[in-house]
């Protein structure tokens, strides 16, 4: 779920220097991890009478590079030895086209989360032998939505966390929400609160002539009408293109510039502002977010208790799945998710007081667990320096319930309560 997607990500050192203060902590890790872009390159415009499609072409001379790329590729093509579940099998593991149509990742996103993975390595497995130089299947927990970009992604992000894996020991589990929601994902209320917030957003670009005016700009420039263009979210493709040094389109109607850019990305910052104090949009994140925090505090718990399975898990998501986390927990200050944008829960036991657990948050290599709404105020209390595991999960239990007002103690209840 960070400042503007208009940028080239930077990748953050995974911890902050106070990093050190912890050596006498032992880690499980959940890495929840966006793929490169959450749709590389979107259509301007796609209707039945007229479709205009942008693609991304990276240079040779130009192409993103990192030492790991070729053996990446290579071992990609031994793959047919995992187990993927359907419809996963079907998908590439690796992308090998010239050109880069819709939702397909780039060999730039494909640099990034290696670097993602390697940064992984360095700290979980070089530094606090996270997992057994033997480790088995069960104690990695992979799953990917429907997407060969997000399966992709979270291939080159293993590969960078464990060179060269054996392939019989991999099981991608195929996750059809986006949301990460498994058996949950019936929720009247959360879509409740979503058709009102987008009704919201609605309103607010109603009042915003100059984007209304850079959308007919837009449109005359493409051919098409103000509507579809508008429909077709063309931030998505001009980030795209932005963010991998490719030219706005031009036609024989003139060229979309960065001044377009520009409005549109404005009238965005502004909107979040907005939705943060509407407040609209967090009634969806914590019922949007609930099955998977209370997935992550399950894994955690049974960790806790000496259980060996699933001590790293890999969700590849996209920003869609990141955005409702981050407001769930309550990071009011993080902006929509960059590019491999990465969220990370640890758990961490004491060595002198083995019963004791504590969970830390970071994203993007930033430390938030100090931000989040559960332990906002728990390090003036106390001289370590993450939240208490018992503080994660009564925020899961009941909190979140308690923050929607609604009296409900538990999901299903909270889903189905008539109003909002």
């Amino acid at each position: 779920m960070a400042s503007s997607k208009a940028e080239r990500p930077e990748l953050c050192p995974l911890l902050p220097s106070g990093e050190g203060h912890c050596l006498g902590w032992r880690r499980a890790c959940s890495e929840l991890n966006q793929q490169e872009p959450d749709t590389p390159v979107f259509p301007f415009l796609r209707t039945p009478s007229t479709t205009l499609r942008v693609f991304v072409v990276e240079a040779a001379s130009s192409k993103p590079y990192h030492p790991k790329l070729e053996a990446f590729m290579s071992h990609m093509s031994k793959g047919s030895g995992a187990s993927f579940e359907s419809p996963l099998h079907s998908l590439p593991l690796y992308p090998s086209h010239q050109l880069c149509e819709m939702g397909e990742l780039t060999q730039t996103g494909v640099v990034q989360h290696l670097q993602n993975g390697q940064l992984l390595r360095d700290v979980y497995l070089k530094k606090h032998r996270l997992l057994p130089s033997d480790w088995s299947t069960e104690q990695l927990r992979l799953e990917t939505t429907g997407k060969s970009r997000t399966l992709q992604s979270g291939l080159a992000l293993l590969y960078g966390f464990l060179p060269d894996f054996d392939w019989k020991k991999i099981y991608f589990r195929h996750q059809p929400s986006a949301l990460f929601c498994s058996g949950n994902c019936y929720c009247p209320l959360r879509n409740q609160y979503l058709e009102k917030e987008q009704r919201r957003q609605y309103l607010l670009r109603l009042k915003n002539r100059q984007l209304e005016r850079t959308y007919e700009e837009m449109a005359r420039i493409v051919d098409t009408s103000t509507k579809q263009l508008r429909a077709a979210n063309p931030i998505d493709a001009m980030l795209c293109l932005f963010c991998h040094n490719v030219s706005f389109p031009c036609t024989r109607n003139g060229c979309v510039n960065m001044e377009h850019f520009k409005v549109i990305k404005r009238h965005q910052i502004e909107d979040e502002s907005e939705r943060r104090e509407k407040k609209l949009y967090l009634g969806y994140a914590l019922l949007g977010a609930h099955p998977i925090l209370n997935q992550t505090v399950g894994r955690m718990r049974r960790a806790a208790e000496g259980r060996k399975e699933e001590l790293f898990a890999l969700s590849s998501a996209h920003d869609v799945t990141l955005a409702p986390i981050l407001s769930a927990l309550g990071l009011t200050e993080a902006r929509f998710p960059r590019f491999a944008a990465r969220l990370i829960f640890e758990l961490w036991q004491d060595r002198e007081k083995p019963g004791e657990h504590s969970v830390r948050i970071l994203y993007d290599g930033v430390d938030v667990t100090f931000h989040t709404s559960f332990c906002q105020d728990h390090h003036k209390r106390s001289a370590k320096p993450m939240c208490p595991l018992e503080n994660f999960v009564r925020f899961v239990k009941r909190d979140m319930f308690v923050a929607l007002g609604s009296g409900s103690t538990n999901y299903y209840d909270a889903c189905h309560r008539e109003g909002s």
